[in-house]
Protein backbone atom coordinates (compact mmCIF):
# COMPACT_ATOMS: atom_id res chain seq x y z
CA UNK A 1 0.00 0.00 0.00
CA UNK A 2 1.15 3.59 -0.58
CA UNK A 3 0.78 6.47 1.13
CA UNK A 4 -1.98 8.48 -0.31
CA UNK A 5 -1.31 12.17 -1.18
CA UNK A 6 -3.81 14.67 -0.67
CA UNK A 7 -4.53 17.93 -2.76
CA UNK A 8 -5.89 20.68 -1.07
CA UNK A 9 -7.39 23.89 -3.64
CA UNK A 10 -4.02 25.77 -1.98
CA UNK A 11 -1.59 22.87 -3.52
CA UNK A 12 -3.43 22.62 -6.88
CA UNK A 13 -2.93 26.58 -7.10
CA UNK A 14 1.00 25.78 -6.27
CA UNK A 15 0.97 22.99 -8.61
CA UNK A 16 -0.43 25.23 -11.71
CA UNK A 17 1.61 27.90 -10.52
CA UNK A 18 5.13 25.41 -10.51
CA UNK A 19 3.93 24.28 -14.15
CA UNK A 20 2.81 27.87 -15.38
CA UNK A 21 6.11 29.77 -17.49
CA UNK A 22 7.30 27.22 -19.34
CA UNK A 23 7.77 27.44 -23.39
CA UNK A 24 4.80 26.53 -25.47
CA UNK A 25 4.56 22.82 -26.81
CA UNK A 26 5.91 21.84 -29.88
CA UNK A 27 3.83 20.90 -32.97
CA UNK A 28 3.74 17.43 -33.77
CA UNK A 29 2.99 16.28 -37.38
CA UNK A 30 3.75 13.74 -39.53
CA UNK A 31 6.76 12.90 -41.83
CA UNK A 32 6.23 9.51 -43.59
CA UNK A 33 5.34 7.10 -41.07
CA UNK A 34 6.54 8.75 -38.46
CA UNK A 35 6.18 11.67 -35.81
CA UNK A 36 8.20 15.07 -35.63
CA UNK A 37 8.40 17.44 -33.58
CA UNK A 38 9.32 21.36 -34.64
CA UNK A 39 13.07 20.80 -34.23
CA UNK A 40 13.23 17.61 -35.93
CA UNK A 41 13.00 15.23 -33.01
CA UNK A 42 10.88 11.99 -33.51
CA UNK A 43 8.12 12.12 -31.29
CA UNK A 44 7.12 9.37 -29.62
CA UNK A 45 3.53 8.89 -27.44
CA UNK A 46 3.98 7.75 -24.11
CA UNK A 47 0.36 8.17 -22.74
CA UNK A 48 -2.29 7.12 -20.29
CA UNK A 49 -5.95 6.88 -21.00
CA UNK A 50 -6.84 9.70 -18.05
CA UNK A 51 -11.06 9.61 -17.88
CA UNK A 52 -13.43 7.84 -14.96
CA UNK A 53 -15.10 4.91 -16.13
CA UNK A 54 -19.05 5.89 -16.73
CA UNK A 55 -22.67 4.44 -15.66
CA UNK A 56 -22.56 0.98 -17.97
CA UNK A 57 -24.52 0.17 -20.42
CA UNK A 58 -26.16 -3.70 -20.26
CA UNK A 59 -26.77 -4.54 -23.68
CA UNK A 60 -27.51 -8.29 -24.19
CA UNK A 61 -26.78 -7.66 -27.70
CA UNK A 62 -23.10 -6.65 -26.81
CA UNK A 63 -20.36 -8.29 -25.55
CA UNK A 64 -18.17 -5.01 -24.43
CA UNK A 65 -18.98 -3.08 -21.25
CA UNK A 66 -19.81 0.29 -22.80
CA UNK A 67 -20.45 3.61 -21.16
CA UNK A 68 -24.20 5.32 -21.35
CA UNK A 69 -22.97 8.28 -19.53
CA UNK A 70 -19.36 10.13 -19.31
CA UNK A 71 -18.13 12.88 -17.10
CA UNK A 72 -15.58 15.04 -18.99
CA UNK A 73 -12.08 14.70 -16.97
CA UNK A 74 -10.79 18.03 -18.38
CA UNK A 75 -13.52 20.58 -16.77
CA UNK A 76 -12.22 20.42 -13.20
CA UNK A 77 -8.81 22.34 -12.85
CA UNK A 78 -8.78 21.40 -9.40
CA UNK A 79 -8.96 17.80 -10.04
CA UNK A 80 -6.32 17.99 -13.15
CA UNK A 81 -4.10 19.97 -10.59
CA UNK A 82 -4.55 17.04 -8.25
CA UNK A 83 -3.17 14.93 -11.01
CA UNK A 84 -0.70 16.26 -12.73
CA UNK A 85 2.19 15.75 -10.17
CA UNK A 86 1.17 11.83 -10.25
CA UNK A 87 0.87 12.07 -14.51
CA UNK A 88 4.58 13.54 -14.21
CA UNK A 89 5.60 10.89 -11.62
CA UNK A 90 4.40 8.36 -15.17
CA UNK A 91 6.73 10.99 -17.25
CA UNK A 92 3.71 10.84 -19.74
CA UNK A 93 3.69 13.43 -22.33
CA UNK A 94 0.34 12.67 -23.76
CA UNK A 95 -3.39 11.79 -22.33
CA UNK A 96 -6.19 10.41 -23.66
CA UNK A 97 -9.90 11.35 -23.36
CA UNK A 98 -12.86 9.50 -24.85
CA UNK A 99 -15.57 12.18 -24.40
CA UNK A 100 -15.76 15.78 -23.67
CA UNK A 101 -18.23 18.46 -23.33
CA UNK A 102 -17.63 21.03 -25.88
CA UNK A 103 -20.07 23.59 -24.47
CA UNK A 104 -18.02 23.31 -21.10
CA UNK A 105 -14.61 25.23 -20.72
CA UNK A 106 -11.78 23.66 -20.31
CA UNK A 107 -9.23 25.94 -20.18
CA UNK A 108 -7.26 25.49 -16.51
CA UNK A 109 -7.10 21.99 -17.44
CA UNK A 110 -5.77 21.99 -21.12
CA UNK A 111 -3.26 25.03 -20.15
CA UNK A 112 -2.03 23.41 -17.41
CA UNK A 113 -1.48 20.16 -18.96
CA UNK A 114 -0.19 22.11 -21.65
CA UNK A 115 2.76 23.76 -19.19
CA UNK A 116 3.16 20.52 -17.90
CA UNK A 117 4.25 19.55 -21.22
CA UNK A 118 1.17 17.30 -21.62
CA UNK A 119 -0.36 16.63 -25.05
CA UNK A 120 -3.85 15.69 -25.60
CA UNK A 121 -5.70 13.06 -27.94
CA UNK A 122 -9.11 13.64 -27.68
CA UNK A 123 -11.99 11.52 -29.21
CA UNK A 124 -15.11 13.43 -31.10
CA UNK A 125 -17.82 10.67 -30.20
CA UNK A 126 -19.98 10.67 -27.34
CA UNK A 127 -21.94 7.64 -25.91
CA UNK A 128 -24.73 6.25 -27.38
CA UNK A 129 -26.30 8.02 -30.31
CA UNK A 130 -23.08 10.53 -30.69
CA UNK A 131 -21.14 7.79 -32.65
CA UNK A 132 -21.18 6.10 -35.56
CA UNK A 133 -23.17 2.98 -34.66
CA UNK A 134 -21.27 -0.12 -35.46
CA UNK A 135 -24.78 -1.90 -36.50
CA UNK A 136 -26.49 0.68 -38.48
CA UNK A 137 -23.54 3.18 -39.56
CA UNK A 138 -24.05 6.34 -40.90
CA UNK A 139 -22.47 9.49 -41.25
CA UNK A 140 -25.00 12.10 -40.46
CA UNK A 141 -25.02 16.19 -39.70
CA UNK A 142 -25.81 16.24 -36.35
CA UNK A 143 -22.52 13.77 -35.68
CA UNK A 144 -20.57 16.18 -38.27
CA UNK A 145 -21.77 19.52 -36.08
CA UNK A 146 -21.02 17.63 -33.03
CA UNK A 147 -17.42 16.71 -33.99
CA UNK A 148 -17.11 19.89 -35.52
CA UNK A 149 -18.34 21.66 -32.15
CA UNK A 150 -15.51 19.84 -30.17
CA UNK A 151 -12.70 20.93 -32.80
CA UNK A 152 -13.88 24.30 -32.01
CA UNK A 153 -14.02 23.97 -28.26
CA UNK A 154 -10.12 22.40 -28.11
CA UNK A 155 -8.61 24.34 -31.40
CA UNK A 156 -7.43 27.52 -29.31
CA UNK A 157 -4.86 25.20 -27.04
CA UNK A 158 -1.40 24.43 -28.48
CA UNK A 159 -1.30 20.77 -26.91
CA UNK A 160 -3.81 19.09 -28.61
CA UNK A 161 -2.60 16.25 -30.39
CA UNK A 162 -5.04 14.28 -32.38
CA UNK A 163 -8.34 14.13 -32.88
CA UNK A 164 -10.18 10.04 -33.06
CA UNK A 165 -13.39 10.41 -35.50
CA UNK A 166 -13.88 6.70 -33.47
CA UNK A 167 -13.05 4.18 -31.14
CA UNK A 168 -14.13 0.47 -31.46
CA UNK A 169 -16.80 0.81 -34.16
CA UNK A 170 -15.42 -2.34 -36.08
CA UNK A 171 -15.14 -5.60 -33.96
CA UNK A 172 -15.62 -8.28 -36.25
CA UNK A 173 -15.44 -9.25 -40.11
CA UNK A 174 -19.55 -8.47 -40.27
CA UNK A 175 -19.18 -4.66 -39.23
CA UNK A 176 -16.10 -3.43 -41.42
CA UNK A 177 -19.45 -2.86 -43.85
CA UNK A 178 -19.16 0.55 -41.11
CA UNK A 179 -15.84 1.45 -42.42
CA UNK A 180 -16.78 3.80 -45.46
CA UNK A 181 -18.88 5.91 -42.92
CA UNK A 182 -15.46 5.86 -40.66
CA UNK A 183 -13.28 7.06 -43.58
CA UNK A 184 -15.96 9.80 -44.77
CA UNK A 185 -16.12 11.25 -41.28
CA UNK A 186 -12.19 11.23 -41.39
CA UNK A 187 -12.50 12.80 -44.74
CA UNK A 188 -14.63 15.39 -43.34
CA UNK A 189 -12.87 16.01 -39.81
CA UNK A 190 -9.26 16.62 -42.06
CA UNK A 191 -10.65 19.24 -44.63
CA UNK A 192 -12.41 21.08 -41.56
CA UNK A 193 -9.17 21.28 -39.70
CA UNK A 194 -7.47 22.45 -42.38
CA UNK A 195 -9.99 25.23 -43.14
CA UNK A 196 -9.01 26.05 -39.88
CA UNK A 197 -5.05 26.29 -40.32
CA UNK A 198 -4.92 23.28 -37.78
CA UNK A 199 -2.33 20.74 -37.27
CA UNK A 200 -4.08 18.14 -35.57
CA UNK A 201 -3.61 15.03 -36.78
CA UNK A 202 -7.00 12.47 -37.52
CA UNK A 203 -7.05 9.31 -35.63
CA UNK A 204 -8.84 6.09 -35.21
CA UNK A 205 -8.60 3.45 -32.31
CA UNK A 206 -9.49 -0.12 -33.56
CA UNK A 207 -10.39 -3.05 -31.06
CA UNK A 208 -7.15 -5.73 -31.82
CA UNK A 209 -8.75 -8.94 -34.06
CA UNK A 210 -8.00 -11.53 -36.72
CA UNK A 211 -5.46 -9.69 -38.85
CA UNK A 212 -8.35 -11.11 -42.15
CA UNK A 213 -9.69 -8.01 -41.37
CA UNK A 214 -7.80 -5.76 -38.60
CA UNK A 215 -4.91 -5.43 -40.89
CA UNK A 216 -7.23 -4.30 -44.21
CA UNK A 217 -9.06 -1.89 -41.38
CA UNK A 218 -5.75 -0.29 -40.86
CA UNK A 219 -4.83 -0.56 -44.77
CA UNK A 220 -8.89 0.91 -45.86
CA UNK A 221 -8.20 4.02 -43.57
CA UNK A 222 -5.12 5.30 -44.73
CA UNK A 223 -5.39 4.47 -48.32
CA UNK A 224 -6.47 6.58 -51.48
CA UNK A 225 -9.75 4.95 -53.05
CA UNK A 226 -8.86 7.09 -56.18
CA UNK A 227 -5.60 5.52 -56.22
CA UNK A 228 -4.26 8.73 -57.33
CA UNK A 229 -1.88 9.02 -54.14
CA UNK A 230 -4.01 11.66 -52.28
CA UNK A 231 -4.02 12.05 -48.82
CA UNK A 232 -7.67 13.34 -48.29
CA UNK A 233 -9.57 10.73 -47.18
CA UNK A 234 -7.20 8.85 -45.19
CA UNK A 235 -6.42 9.28 -41.33
CA UNK A 236 -3.00 10.57 -39.93
CA UNK A 237 -1.98 8.13 -37.08
CA UNK A 238 -3.64 4.85 -36.39
CA UNK A 239 -4.23 3.42 -32.78
CA UNK A 240 -4.63 -0.30 -32.23
CA UNK A 241 -6.08 -1.24 -28.55
CA UNK A 242 -3.69 -4.11 -27.70
CA UNK A 243 -3.84 -6.03 -24.86
CA UNK A 244 -1.87 -9.57 -26.10
CA UNK A 245 1.56 -8.68 -23.85
CA UNK A 246 0.30 -10.22 -20.55
CA UNK A 247 2.45 -10.80 -17.32
CA UNK A 248 5.76 -11.28 -17.97
CA UNK A 249 5.35 -12.57 -21.63
CA UNK A 250 8.86 -12.10 -24.39
CA UNK A 251 8.87 -9.74 -26.92
CA UNK A 252 7.82 -12.19 -29.16
CA UNK A 253 4.26 -11.88 -28.31
CA UNK A 254 3.94 -8.72 -30.33
CA UNK A 255 5.92 -10.80 -33.43
CA UNK A 256 2.66 -11.30 -35.14
CA UNK A 257 1.42 -7.31 -35.76
CA UNK A 258 5.20 -5.97 -36.03
CA UNK A 259 4.87 -7.82 -39.39
CA UNK A 260 1.55 -6.74 -40.22
CA UNK A 261 2.05 -2.76 -39.84
CA UNK A 262 6.00 -3.54 -40.64
CA UNK A 263 5.03 -1.42 -44.25
CA UNK A 264 2.41 0.43 -43.04
CA UNK A 265 2.15 3.91 -44.46
CA UNK A 266 1.30 5.81 -41.77
CA UNK A 267 1.89 6.53 -38.14
CA UNK A 268 0.63 3.65 -35.84
CA UNK A 269 0.72 3.08 -31.81
CA UNK A 270 -0.97 1.29 -29.28
CA UNK A 271 -4.08 3.63 -28.01
CA UNK A 272 -4.43 0.86 -25.31
CA UNK A 273 -2.34 -1.71 -23.78
CA UNK A 274 -1.95 -3.41 -20.43
CA UNK A 275 -3.00 -6.44 -20.25
CA UNK A 276 -4.97 -7.48 -16.66
CA UNK A 277 -5.41 -11.10 -17.39
CA UNK A 278 -2.56 -12.73 -15.68
CA UNK A 279 -1.77 -10.04 -12.92
CA UNK A 280 0.21 -8.50 -11.29
CA UNK A 281 0.77 -5.95 -14.38
CA UNK A 282 4.58 -5.92 -14.62
CA UNK A 283 4.96 -3.40 -17.43
CA UNK A 284 7.49 -5.68 -19.02
CA UNK A 285 6.67 -4.20 -22.57
CA UNK A 286 7.52 -0.88 -22.16
CA UNK A 287 11.08 -1.20 -23.19
CA UNK A 288 10.17 -3.59 -26.15
CA UNK A 289 7.80 -0.89 -27.30
CA UNK A 290 9.95 2.33 -27.10
CA UNK A 291 13.34 0.22 -28.61
CA UNK A 292 14.11 -1.37 -31.97
CA UNK A 293 12.82 -2.82 -33.94
CA UNK A 294 9.54 -2.01 -32.56
CA UNK A 295 9.66 1.23 -32.32
CA UNK A 296 11.08 1.65 -36.13
CA UNK A 297 7.26 0.20 -36.50
CA UNK A 298 5.44 1.62 -33.69
CA UNK A 299 5.32 5.30 -32.27
CA UNK A 300 4.48 5.05 -28.65
CA UNK A 301 1.56 3.79 -26.48
CA UNK A 302 -1.19 4.75 -23.94
CA UNK A 303 -1.44 2.86 -20.77
CA UNK A 304 -4.61 1.95 -19.80
CA UNK A 305 -6.47 3.22 -17.85
CA UNK A 306 -4.92 5.92 -15.10
CA UNK A 307 -8.63 6.15 -13.14
CA UNK A 308 -10.15 2.83 -12.53
CA UNK A 309 -12.25 0.83 -14.54
CA UNK A 310 -13.85 -2.44 -14.74
CA UNK A 311 -14.05 -4.81 -17.74
CA UNK A 312 -14.64 -8.63 -18.55
CA UNK A 313 -11.56 -9.53 -17.95
CA UNK A 314 -10.84 -8.27 -14.75
CA UNK A 315 -9.98 -4.47 -12.86
CA UNK A 316 -7.66 -1.27 -14.29
CA UNK A 317 -6.44 1.28 -12.94
CA UNK A 318 -3.65 2.94 -11.18
CA UNK A 319 -4.84 5.04 -8.53
CA UNK A 320 -7.85 5.55 -6.56
CA UNK A 321 -9.19 9.15 -5.74
CA UNK A 322 -10.87 9.99 -2.75
CA UNK A 323 -11.60 13.80 -2.67
CA UNK A 324 -8.32 15.75 -3.29
CA UNK A 325 -6.67 12.62 -2.24
CA UNK A 326 -4.83 10.41 -4.83
CA UNK A 327 -3.65 6.97 -3.75
CA UNK A 328 -1.52 5.41 -6.44
CA UNK A 329 -1.41 1.27 -6.63
CA UNK A 330 1.43 -0.88 -7.53
CA UNK A 331 0.51 -0.84 -11.34
CA UNK A 332 1.74 2.96 -10.71
CA UNK A 333 4.59 2.06 -9.49
CA UNK A 334 5.36 -0.48 -11.74
CA UNK A 335 4.53 1.78 -14.98
CA UNK A 336 6.05 4.67 -13.31
CA UNK A 337 9.52 2.77 -13.04
CA UNK A 338 9.34 1.14 -16.70
CA UNK A 339 8.19 5.00 -18.81
CA UNK A 340 10.92 6.30 -16.42
CA UNK A 341 13.98 4.44 -18.14
CA UNK A 342 12.48 4.98 -21.46
CA UNK A 343 14.68 6.89 -23.68
CA UNK A 344 13.15 7.70 -27.32
CA UNK A 345 15.12 6.24 -30.38
CA UNK A 346 16.23 9.23 -32.96
CA UNK A 347 16.02 7.51 -35.62
CA UNK A 348 14.98 7.63 -38.96
CA UNK A 349 15.80 11.22 -38.69
CA UNK A 350 12.81 13.68 -40.32
CA UNK A 351 14.82 14.12 -43.45
CA UNK A 352 15.28 10.52 -43.80
CA UNK A 353 11.73 9.83 -43.20
CA UNK A 354 10.48 10.22 -46.80
CA UNK A 355 6.85 11.54 -47.76
CA UNK A 356 3.34 9.64 -46.68
CA UNK A 357 2.40 8.05 -49.71
CA UNK A 358 -1.19 6.63 -49.80
CA UNK A 359 -1.58 3.30 -51.91
CA UNK A 360 -5.11 1.99 -53.15
CA UNK A 361 -7.55 0.45 -50.72
CA UNK A 362 -7.98 -3.35 -50.25
CA UNK A 363 -10.34 -5.55 -52.18
CA UNK A 364 -13.31 -6.78 -51.24
CA UNK A 365 -13.74 -10.66 -50.06
CA UNK A 366 -15.61 -12.26 -47.17
CA UNK A 367 -13.73 -10.71 -44.23
CA UNK A 368 -13.80 -7.26 -45.86
CA UNK A 369 -16.75 -6.00 -47.17
CA UNK A 370 -16.34 -2.50 -47.28
CA UNK A 371 -16.99 -0.55 -50.60
CA UNK A 372 -14.32 2.42 -51.80
CA UNK A 373 -17.50 4.64 -52.45
CA UNK A 374 -17.64 6.96 -49.75
CA UNK A 375 -20.74 8.94 -48.30
CA UNK A 376 -21.20 12.37 -49.21
CA UNK A 377 -20.28 15.26 -46.44
CA UNK A 378 -23.30 15.73 -44.68
CA UNK A 379 -25.28 18.85 -46.22
CA UNK A 380 -26.54 20.42 -43.33
CA UNK A 381 -27.93 23.32 -45.25
CA UNK A 382 -30.13 20.61 -47.40
CA UNK A 383 -31.72 18.91 -44.78
CA UNK A 384 -32.74 22.49 -43.24
CA UNK A 385 -34.41 23.01 -46.67
CA UNK A 386 -35.63 19.75 -47.19
CA UNK A 387 -37.08 19.85 -43.23
CA UNK A 388 -38.96 22.97 -44.47
CA UNK A 389 -40.71 22.06 -46.91
CA UNK A 390 -41.96 18.52 -46.32
CA UNK A 391 -45.82 18.44 -46.12
CA UNK A 392 -45.60 16.20 -42.99
CA UNK A 393 -43.13 17.42 -39.78
CA UNK A 394 -42.08 15.43 -37.04
CA UNK A 395 -42.94 17.41 -33.88
CA UNK A 396 -42.22 15.18 -30.60
CA UNK A 397 -44.41 15.12 -27.78
CA UNK A 398 -41.38 14.39 -25.71
CA UNK A 399 -38.20 16.05 -25.52
CA UNK A 400 -36.24 12.89 -25.32
CA UNK A 401 -36.94 12.07 -28.85
CA UNK A 402 -33.90 9.58 -28.77
CA UNK A 403 -36.63 6.82 -26.96
CA UNK A 404 -38.86 7.68 -30.40
CA UNK A 405 -36.98 8.30 -33.36
CA UNK A 406 -36.06 4.89 -33.99
CA UNK A 407 -38.95 3.41 -33.68
CA UNK A 408 -40.85 6.11 -35.75
CA UNK A 409 -38.66 5.36 -38.30
CA UNK A 410 -39.69 1.86 -38.27
CA UNK A 411 -43.28 2.47 -38.29
CA UNK A 412 -43.29 4.84 -40.95
CA UNK A 413 -41.11 2.63 -43.25
CA UNK A 414 -43.18 0.04 -42.53
CA UNK A 415 -46.77 1.39 -43.18
CA UNK A 416 -44.46 3.13 -47.03
CA UNK A 417 -43.54 -0.62 -47.64
CA UNK A 418 -47.42 -1.40 -47.25
CA UNK A 419 -48.25 1.34 -49.95
CA UNK A 420 -45.50 0.29 -52.24
CA UNK A 421 -42.90 2.64 -51.24
CA UNK A 422 -39.36 2.71 -49.58
CA UNK A 423 -37.06 3.68 -47.31
CA UNK A 424 -33.94 3.44 -49.76
CA UNK A 425 -33.59 7.53 -49.81
CA UNK A 426 -32.84 7.62 -45.96
CA UNK A 427 -30.60 4.48 -46.12
CA UNK A 428 -26.70 3.42 -47.03
CA UNK A 429 -24.99 0.44 -47.40
CA UNK A 430 -21.12 0.91 -46.84
CA UNK A 431 -20.76 -2.80 -49.01
CA UNK A 432 -22.53 -1.75 -52.03
CA UNK A 433 -21.31 1.90 -51.70
CA UNK A 434 -24.81 3.32 -52.36
CA UNK A 435 -26.24 6.29 -49.80
CA UNK A 436 -30.14 7.27 -50.12
CA UNK A 437 -30.30 11.25 -51.44
CA UNK A 438 -31.40 11.70 -47.46
CA UNK A 439 -29.02 9.38 -45.99
CA UNK A 440 -26.49 12.15 -44.55
CA UNK A 441 -29.33 13.97 -42.41
CA UNK A 442 -29.83 14.00 -38.81
CA UNK A 443 -32.54 11.35 -37.64
CA UNK A 444 -35.45 13.27 -36.84
CA UNK A 445 -35.02 15.14 -40.55
CA UNK A 446 -35.22 11.45 -41.85
CA UNK A 447 -38.23 10.95 -39.69
CA UNK A 448 -39.83 14.11 -41.21
CA UNK A 449 -39.08 13.01 -45.08
CA UNK A 450 -40.65 9.54 -44.14
CA UNK A 451 -43.55 10.81 -42.57
CA UNK A 452 -43.91 13.05 -45.55
CA UNK A 453 -43.54 10.15 -48.21
CA UNK A 454 -46.19 8.42 -46.10
CA UNK A 455 -48.49 11.31 -46.26
CA UNK A 456 -48.18 11.87 -50.05
CA UNK A 457 -48.69 8.42 -51.16
CA UNK A 458 -52.22 8.37 -48.81
CA UNK A 459 -53.28 11.14 -50.52
CA UNK A 460 -52.80 13.57 -47.95
CA UNK A 461 -55.36 11.59 -45.59
CA UNK A 462 -55.46 13.67 -42.30
CA UNK A 463 -55.03 10.31 -40.26
CA UNK A 464 -51.68 9.97 -42.22
CA UNK A 465 -49.97 12.57 -40.30
CA UNK A 466 -50.11 11.71 -37.07
CA UNK A 467 -47.95 9.14 -36.03
CA UNK A 468 -49.24 9.40 -32.46
CA UNK A 469 -49.64 12.76 -31.98
CA UNK A 470 -45.69 13.09 -32.84
CA UNK A 471 -46.42 14.74 -36.42
CA UNK A 472 -47.93 17.46 -37.95
CA UNK A 473 -48.91 19.02 -41.65
CA UNK A 474 -46.80 21.59 -42.66
CA UNK A 475 -49.03 24.56 -43.56
CA UNK A 476 -45.55 25.97 -45.70
CA UNK A 477 -45.60 22.73 -47.60
CA UNK A 478 -46.10 23.03 -51.32
CA UNK A 479 -49.78 22.26 -52.05
CA UNK A 480 -49.29 19.46 -54.79
CA UNK A 481 -47.51 16.23 -54.62
CA UNK A 482 -45.41 18.08 -57.92
CA UNK A 483 -44.40 21.13 -56.13
CA UNK A 484 -43.15 18.63 -53.28
CA UNK A 485 -41.12 17.18 -55.82
CA UNK A 486 -39.28 20.39 -57.06
CA UNK A 487 -39.03 22.01 -54.05
CA UNK A 488 -37.05 18.46 -52.58
CA UNK A 489 -34.93 18.52 -55.68
CA UNK A 490 -34.32 21.90 -55.01
CA UNK A 491 -32.90 21.24 -51.73
CA UNK A 492 -31.05 18.22 -52.98
CA UNK A 493 -29.23 19.40 -56.11
CA UNK A 494 -25.78 17.13 -55.58
CA UNK A 495 -26.99 14.52 -52.43
CA UNK A 496 -23.42 12.93 -53.41
CA UNK A 497 -21.48 15.75 -53.49
CA UNK A 498 -18.36 15.88 -50.51
CA UNK A 499 -16.42 19.10 -49.58
CA UNK A 500 -15.20 21.39 -46.72
CA UNK A 501 -17.62 21.55 -44.01
CA UNK A 502 -18.44 24.32 -41.98
CA UNK A 503 -18.75 24.96 -38.35
CA UNK A 504 -22.81 24.76 -37.56
CA UNK A 505 -25.06 27.06 -38.03
CA UNK A 506 -27.30 25.99 -34.82
CA UNK A 507 -29.89 24.91 -36.68
CA UNK A 508 -29.29 21.29 -37.01
CA UNK A 509 -32.58 20.35 -35.35
CA UNK A 510 -32.89 17.52 -32.83
CA UNK A 511 -30.93 15.48 -34.38
CA UNK A 512 -28.03 15.33 -31.69
CA UNK A 513 -30.22 13.36 -29.83
CA UNK A 514 -32.09 11.19 -32.15
CA UNK A 515 -31.06 7.53 -33.78
CA UNK A 516 -28.05 6.49 -35.17
CA UNK A 517 -29.62 6.54 -38.50
CA UNK A 518 -29.65 3.97 -40.66
CA UNK A 519 -27.12 1.34 -42.72
CA UNK A 520 -29.84 -0.14 -44.90
CA UNK A 521 -30.12 -3.18 -47.20
CA UNK A 522 -31.96 -1.95 -49.70
CA UNK A 523 -30.39 -0.57 -53.24
CA UNK A 524 -30.31 3.64 -53.73
CA UNK A 525 -28.03 4.73 -56.36
CA UNK A 526 -26.80 7.90 -55.14
CA UNK A 527 -29.24 9.48 -57.65
CA UNK A 528 -29.60 13.36 -58.46
CA UNK A 529 -32.26 15.50 -57.18
CA UNK A 530 -34.16 15.25 -60.13
CA UNK A 531 -35.76 12.00 -59.62
CA UNK A 532 -39.35 12.27 -57.89
CA UNK A 533 -38.66 11.66 -54.09
CA UNK A 534 -42.79 12.20 -52.44
CA UNK A 535 -45.61 10.18 -53.91
CA UNK A 536 -43.62 7.38 -55.96
CA UNK A 537 -45.55 4.64 -57.75
CA UNK A 538 -46.46 1.52 -56.18
CA UNK A 539 -44.72 -0.09 -58.93
CA UNK A 540 -41.49 0.84 -57.82
CA UNK A 541 -41.61 -1.23 -54.41
CA UNK A 542 -37.95 -2.19 -53.83
CA UNK A 543 -38.33 -3.40 -50.47
CA UNK A 544 -37.91 -2.26 -46.63
CA UNK A 545 -34.59 -1.24 -46.80
CA UNK A 546 -34.03 0.06 -43.25
CA UNK A 547 -33.94 -0.77 -39.73
CA UNK A 548 -32.90 1.34 -36.67
CA UNK A 549 -32.20 -0.67 -33.68
CA UNK A 550 -31.25 0.98 -30.44
CA UNK A 551 -27.95 -0.68 -29.61
CA UNK A 552 -25.20 0.30 -28.06
CA UNK A 553 -22.97 1.84 -30.57
CA UNK A 554 -19.01 2.14 -31.02
CA UNK A 555 -16.93 5.09 -30.65
CA UNK A 556 -16.69 5.77 -27.13
CA UNK A 557 -14.55 4.08 -24.32
CA UNK A 558 -14.83 0.24 -24.44
CA UNK A 559 -13.69 -1.90 -21.72
CA UNK A 560 -12.88 -5.41 -23.34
Amino acid sequence: MYTPFSRVSGLAAAVLALVAGTTALQKVSRAGRYLYTDDGNRFFIKGIAYQGQGAVANDPNSPFSEPSTFTDPLTDGSACARDISFLQQLTVNTIRVYSVNASLNHDDCMNAFSQAGIYAIIDLALPINGSIDRNNPSWTTNLLDQYIETINAFNKYDNILAYNVGNEIIVNPAGTQAAPFIKAAARDVRAYLNSISSSALVGYAAIDGDDNWVLPLAEYLSCDPTGSNSGSTAIDIFGLNNYEFCGDDTASAYNGKNGDFAGYNVPAYFSEFGCVKQPPRLWTDVPIIFSPPMSDIWSGAVAFSYFPAQSNDGQFGMVTVDGNTVTPNEDFERLKNQFSNVTFPTTPSKSDAGSTTFPACPPQNSTWLASNTLPPTPNEAACNCLENIVSCQFTPKTTNTTDIVGSLIDLGCSLLSQQGGNCNDISGNGTTGTYGRVAFCDPATKLSFVMSEYYELTNRAATSCDFGGNATVNANAPSSVSSANAAASSCLTNPSATFTPSAPSGNSGSGSSGSSGSSGSGSSNNHNGAVALFGGSPSALVGLGVAFVFSVVGSVLTVA
